[in-house]
């Protein structure tokens, strides 16, 4: 029997959860599709996963995912960034730095309700959130998948000097915003990227049992050096290894190491992402 502490827990997390869920409903301008999302199996698991999707995406780039650890029996929390899954396609641009710390610290408040233990998996922009998580809830979480991080552009595209231009000129409005040939907003790039130099210091020890990133050959928008470089840190502080995996060019996949939809291959490579999240090797083939 499981004690009361847990019971009431989960209880409150679910309802948090719903209360999230409810408002997204109610809002006319957020998509269906978009909505924050809970997988439930109406009790608190051994395991918990918070899933925080990427920069101009929502809740349903996490869908295939969400439903493998579902599956696996992990209880999983998918959040919609703020601003984003809307029907306004520059709603995505505006924002703060401090909403998205929030953003990111809510989510895992309700994510810690719902298992014994609670790990964070995020893409892109969203790997920055789920890796200052690691380093400031590291009470938290145990677990950590960073599927392309972007701590930083694909140089040469953008050298140094304009990466700190855009984490504080940009960010704090101090400049116009601009927008880049993908329709990025050079403000909200520069929030993300705020926080990202945060985390090139040196880490401290955290309570981390596994962390692991995957990245793709063909990736031309993040900085593939401080895409391991930052994880392999986390991971010497907390005194573990890193898991790295370096989908090769074959493959033909992009930035987005989720976009899976329609490939023979997409159970395999979801199940290769949820091993690594668990601190399984990936295969020699592949490895970074």
């Amino acid at each position: 029997m499981r004690p009361l502490d847990d019971i009431s827990f989960f209880a409150m997390a679910v309802q948090a959860a719903s209360a999230v869920v409810a408002a997204d409903t109610a809002d006319a301008a957020v998509r269906p599709e978009s909505r924050s999302a809970l997988l439930s199996h109406g009790d608190r698991t051994a395991r918990a996963v918070l899933l925080l999707h990427g920069y101009t995406h929502g809740p349903q780039q996490m869908d295939a995912l969400a439903r493998d650890f579902h599956a696996r029996g992990y209880n999983v929390w998918i959040p919609r960034m703020p601003n984003h899954g809307t029907n306004d396609p520059q709603a995505s641009h505006r924002g703060s730095v401090r909403g998205l710390i929030s953003y990111a610290s809510k989510g895992l408040d309700i994510a810690a309700g719902l298992g014994d233990e609670i790990g964070v998996v995020g893409i892109s922009a969203g790997g920055i959130l789920a890796a200052w998580l690691a380093q400031h809830r590291d009470d938290v979480v145990r677990r950590l998948l960073l599927l392309s991080p972007f701590f930083g552009p694909a140089s040469p595209k953008l050298p140094g000097p304009a990466v700190r231009l855009l984490s504080f000129g940009y960010a704090r409005g101090l400049l116009p915003d601009r927008r880049t040939s993908r329709g990025y907003s050079l403000a909200a790039v520069g929030r993300y990227l705020s926080i990202a130099q945060t985390l090139r210091t040196p880490p401290r020890p955290s309570g981390l049992r596994s962390i692991a990133m995957a990245i793709s050959s063909l990736d031309d928008v993040v900085d593939t050096g401080a895409a391991t470089s930052i994880p392999r840190r986390m991971a010497e502080a907390a005194g573990i290894p890193l898991h790295a995996l370096a989908l090769p060019e074959a493959l033909g996949i992009g930035h987005n190491t989720l976009a899976l939809a329609g490939r023979p291959d997409a159970g395999e490579l979801l199940s290769r992402y949820v091993r690594l999240y668990e601190g399984v090797a990936a295969a020699s083939r592949g490895d970074a």
